[in-house]
């Protein structure tokens, strides 16, 4: 099993590690810094380089209890010594748009009793699906207006581990479906963000809401009776 340290220190850029495995789907190493796609975030991109060569890393997935590097060219042999850098700036900017989703997903919830059904993100945008019966032009402004307030007072941004059995017992946690993480996975991570919000969530986040800077939400949509999706946008 990969030791994923992007869990554990979301600012963690680069660190020495050794190849594991490699095989069609890709590198494994045996412990890594690039986060692996899921939960709507994408997988990190970055480099791995070692004494006498160098590879791009074009994705990470996660096939089990490993991490997959996958490779934009030709790998390193498995026991080469590797130093694994992430592309910081794509990362943080996925990391400001991933607590900026936690933030307008905990104003709607508390403002508006509406739970998410769905979202996804890329770098500086990003789009949420919410059970609301209507949605406009007028509420979008209103949400911004309520989200860029909420950012603004600073929240910090923590992460911990809760065994599974008492994060099942969390009304907060429950909203957020802790009951879809595989039942394996135990301890459940938790991001609290100040007191505006927490979830159980596997994604990397910044670590005060002020990181996050001005978010714009440029379309408010309809996706059926009870799904309403709002896209919002992030400065670079």
């Amino acid at each position: 099993m990969t030791e994923d340290l992007s869990a554990l220190d979301a600012y963690l850029k680069e660190i020495e590690s050794t190849v594991v495995r490699v095989d069609d789907e890709g590198i494994v190493l045996d412990r890594t810094v690039f986060y692996a796609r899921s939960g709507g975030q994408p997988g990190d991109t970055g480099v791995l380089m070692w004494e006498d060569g160098s590879v791009a890393i074009a994705d990470t997935v996660k096939r089990g209890g490993d991490v997959i590097h996958v490779p934009r060219g030709d790998p390193p042999a498995a026991g080469t010594v590797v130093r694994a850098v992430i592309d910081w700036e794509r990362r943080h900017q996925l990391m400001r748009t991933h607590t900026a989703l936690h933030v307008l997903s905990a104003v709607i919830w508390r403002d508006f009793g509406a739970k998410v059904t769905g979202g996804s993100m890329e770098p500086c945008r990003a789009r949420m699906d919410f059970e609301l019966e209507g949605i406009s032009v007028e509420f979008g402004r209103e949400v911004e207006e309520r989200l860029n307030e909420a950012l603004a007072q600073a929240h910090e941004v923590d992460v911990s581990f809760l065994p599974r059995s008492e994060a099942r017992a969390d009304p907060d946690l429950i909203r957020t479906k802790v009951s879809l993480i595989p039942e394996h996975v135990d301890p459940i991570r938790v991001v609290t963000i100040g007191t505006i919000d927490r979830q159980a969530d596997g994604g990397t986040h910044v670590a005060n809401t002020s990181e996050v800077g001005p978010v714009r939400v440029t379309k408010t949509e309809s996706k059926g009776k009870s799904n309403k999706r709002m896209r919002i946008e992030l400065d670079p």
